[in-house]
């Protein structure tokens, strides 16, 4: 199996790439986002539980967040491998997914991050919410924020892979066919 942690900060062209890679590959694109709205918008017991947190302004816990996930997963036991898009975010969360592969003889493969500048995301960004009907794609102030959080909580992330050789940065600069190349030549290593 393939097992590929997808990173980079907001706007980096994530989504975009794991679905082109997805079908290049064969694996299954676990977006946490899209399981959030998915568990929240069908009224699962995660989904109500995860919703109670969100609706007080607070984080889903790590311990809420990993039972979704690994109910993705389960729902794919035949797949040939997984992207993960969004998770892990917090080191705590790695472990936890380090540990879970595990208990199945798996692992991550590798950590592949989109590497783009600050400002040519909040460009990326500000021209998306013009059309995306996202909120928080509209107010620069937010959208600093998000980076805020993105560096100070979500990029430690990097060292974890790092110290384990498994950390791949990639030029996320470029048209979307350039940075699926580039993303490809890792992809083939790992």
């Amino acid at each position: 199996m393939k097992n590929i942690v997808l990173f980079g900060p907001p706007g980096a062209g994530k989504g975009t790439q794991a679905t082109l890679l997805k079908e290049k590959y064969n694996l299954v694109h676990i977006s946490t986002g899209d399981v959030f709205r998915f568990n929240i918008k069908n009224q699962t017991e995660l989904g109500q539980l995860a919703k109670s947190f969100m609706d007080k302004g607070d984080l889903v816990p790590d311990e809420v967040t990993i039972n979704m996930l690994k109910a993705e997963v389960e729902k794919n036991v035949d797949a040939n491998g997984f992207i993960f898009d969004g998770f892990p975010r917090t080191e705590s969360q790695a472990i936890a997914l380090d540990e879970f592969l595990a208990e199945k003889g798996e692992q991550i493969n590798g950590m592949v991050a989109l590497e783009v500048p600050e400002d040519l995301l909040v460009a990326r960004l500000l021209e998306r919410g013009k059309t995306s009907g996202r909120t928080d794609d509209t107010d620069e102030s937010k959208i600093r924020n998000r980076f805020n959080e993105y560096n100070t909580k979500t990029a430690v992330l990097k060292d974890f892979y790092q110290a384990q050789g498994n950390y791949y940065g990639i030029n996320g600069v470029g048209n979307i066919n350039e940075i699926t190349t580039r993303l490809s030549e890792v992809f083939n290593t790992l």
